[in-house]
């Protein structure tokens, strides 16, 4: 029988994957001597966050920036891990004693201006690739016709084209190359437990790399139905359409995250399975079929935020005694 996971998240990063459970973030890292290290992040949601997110339709945007502000953390930490196995042992010395300076003297103010820049860098991006589009269509398209609603679908097929190139683009350097990888990887773990198999490697990699609940389906949702939603408000001119976009951003992204978890709960009904394969076809850009390696790290992830979050439940841990931890990849 299936295991649901409907609280579950993961997040490939730099040579790991990054699992979020129920009460705490576990990211999971390969190292250069092949140990696993763990960052171990409690959650402490505030209860008017948690509120929100209980609200269909504003629970998606508050999600996603609470994502956006809290991943900062998780992909600092793969990438320090990352820079210090490249670097010499003297030097990576002199480093850890600046940065545990530096920690030392963090306040809760310089956390807060962290968490800040994590959400801003997200809605600056996602206001440029909403943006672009609307300029590139009406420098090539302004006299072509005049209904709104084709210029519509031609800023949305512009979108989609530009979103297809970059991650192409990005996906042929070696660094995104891996990202991708991991990012198939857990993929795979989240499906191989709800369908109720035992982690291991081999169990693992029958799996698709290819997931409903992706960030990936819920970027080609916001292309899809963008154009739906901004087809029912008609505009004018280009002023009068830039601020429809931005006014309209949230409003996207709501819609576009419920119906993600309606296509991810009708998945498993025939016919209704199809409303997903959209986003299922942009994670064939955003996936890569993982190595052994890299799936041994995202099940390591996943067991070690699981096995936390039953203790944090059961009371043999508290948020202060959490802590990051060493895995011996022979003990498994």
């Amino acid at each position: 029988m299936s295991q649901e996971t409907p609280s579950y998240g993961g997040q490939a990063v730099i040579e790991g994957v990054m699992f979020g459970g129920k009460h705490i973030n576990v990211t999971a890292v390969r190292r250069k001597n092949q140990e696993i290290t763990f960052l171990e992040v409690p959650r402490s949601d505030k209860s008017w966050v948690v509120k929100l997110r209980r609200i269909p339709f504003l629970r998606g945007l508050v999600s996603i920036i609470d994502s956006s502000a809290k991943g900062s953390k998780h992909l600092n930490y793969s990438a320090e891990s990352y820079a210090e196995d490249e670097t010499e042992p003297e030097d990576l010395a002199k480093q850890q004693e600046k940065a545990k300076k530096k920690e030392e003297g963090w306040s809760l103010g310089m956390i807060f201006g962290v968490a800040i820049m994590g959400i801003l860098s997200f809605l600056f991006g996602k206001l440029i690739f909403t943006l672009v589009p609307v300029f590139v269509e009406n420098y090539l398209f302004k006299n072509a016709f005049d209904n709104y609603i084709l210029h519509n679908l031609v800023e949305g097929g512009i979108k989609l084209v530009l979103l297809l190139v970059y991650l192409w683009a990005i996906s042929q350097t070696p660094v995104v190359k891996r990202l991708f990888q991991y990012h198939g990887a857990e993929h795979k773990v989240i499906s191989a437990f709800e369908a109720g198999e035992e982690l291991t490697v081999a169990n693992v990699q029958k799996y698709s790399r290819l997931h409903y609940r992706c960030g990936s389906s819920f970027m080609m949702l916001t292309i899809i139905l963008g154009v739906i939603i901004y087809s029912v408000f008609p505009w004018d001119n280009l002023v009068e359409r830039v601020v429809q976009r931005i006014v309209l951003l949230p409003v996207v992204i709501g819609i576009s995250f419920e119906v993600l978890k309606g296509t991810n709960a009708v998945r498993d009904i025939p016919g209704l399975k199809y409303l997903g394969y959209p986003g299922l076809w942009l994670q064939l850009l955003t996936t890569k079929e993982p190595k052994d390696e890299m799936v041994e790290v995202s099940i390591a992830s996943f067991n070690r935020m699981r096995e936390l979050d039953a203790a944090i439940e059961a009371g043999a841990y508290t948020e202060a005694s959490v802590s990051g931890g060493i895995l011996d990849p022979a003990k498994g």
